[in-house]
């Protein structure tokens, strides 16, 4: 049985729904899910705390990555006690987690040649099923890998199947809120699922930013805002970002109140399996009278 230091909570998660769980033996400082992972070493934190709120975050982090450091360091001695043969980490964003880069050379410090690293890199939805694969086949539990996928691809498919039929909502989603990010990668794919078409981001590509006049300008029919790492309170604290900003009200979707504020961190910012979960809440946020799986209250709310 393999020894694994999962870098992500994403792979945390993909770990332990493919009934690993008992295979991780350290983790990093955002890992939190399943709750019983908070036992383990923590092997990564950030350079310099991030603190503040979303405006200066995005400076903090910009100004950190201008002097080409990594955002995260990694605890090589913590690393080298744990002696893991599987390391899981991404390759897809520098703000997100530990950089591959920064992983490679504390693998190479601290640990020997047969410590394998899987890099997940999570554009687009097809490829957060291969890397639940990827990760089920260096777990050596493949048969397991493709059961997870099937059932997410499924439960995916049966919202999407229900919701053909119903009006396409114009959506714009806010990963971002100062300065305005819009939402890309995976999401516009779970936002077509639930029966949306996203207006800005795009199914593959990096989260685009955006501004203020060019969402005006859209009028969307409906507004889902999931802050990259921020939970349901810090999002609700962060909102007046958004909703200060000239002619908010005038918006059609604030007017027939089609604005949701949802629980990012958990949820749509996690390139694992609760991307069904997230496909759950946008479904039930913009069919309120087909779907409703209770995530209401806890997962999101509405913006009265």
């Amino acid at each position: 049985m393999k020894r694994v230091v999962s870098l992500l909570p994403s792979t945390t998660e993909i770990v332990a729904a493919l009934g690993c769980g008992e295979q991780l033996v350290g983790r990093s400082h955002e890992c939190d899910h399943p709750p019983e992972v908070s036992s383990l070493p923590v092997v990564t934190e950030p350079r310099v705390p991030v603190e503040g709120g979303s405006l200066e975050i995005d400076r903090q982090l910009r100004s950190i990555l201008e002097q080409a450091l990594s955002v995260y360091e990694v605890h090589g001695e913590v690393l080298e006690r744990l002696a893991p043969d599987l390391v899981l980490t991404q390759s897809l964003c520098e703000i997100c987690a530990v950089s591959f880069e920064e992983v490679q050379r504390a693998v190479r410090a601290h640990l020997d040649e047969r410590t394998e690293v899987v890099a997940c890199e999570p554009n687009a939805l097809a490829d957060v099923l291969a890397d639940v694969r990827r990760t089920a086949a260096a777990l050596e539990v493949p048969r397991r890998g493709e059961a997870l996928t099937t059932t997410m691809t499924a439960r995916i498919g049966a919202i999407a199947e229900r919701a053909t039929a119903l009006p396409r909502r114009r959506v714009v989603a806010i990963e971002w809120l100062d300065p305005l990010m819009a939402a890309g990668n995976w999401v516009p794919e779970l936002i077509a699922a639930a029966g949306g078409e996203e207006l800005l981001g795009r199914p593959g590509e990096h989260s685009p930013w955006t501004d203020w006049e060019t969402i005006r300008e859209l009028d969307p029919d409906a507004i889902v805002v999931l802050p990259c790492g921020f939970d349901l309170d810090r999002t609700r604290e962060e909102l007046p970002r958004l909703t200060t900003l000239p002619g908010f009200a005038e918006l059609r979707a604030v007017r027939e109140g089609q604005v949701a504020i949802t629980d990012g961190h958990r949820f749509f910012n996690r390139p694992g399996p609760r991307l069904v979960e997230s496909t759950e809440i946008l479904a039930e946020f913009l069919h309120p009278g087909t779907f409703a799986f209770g995530h209401e209250g806890d997962g999101w709310e509405r913006l009265p």
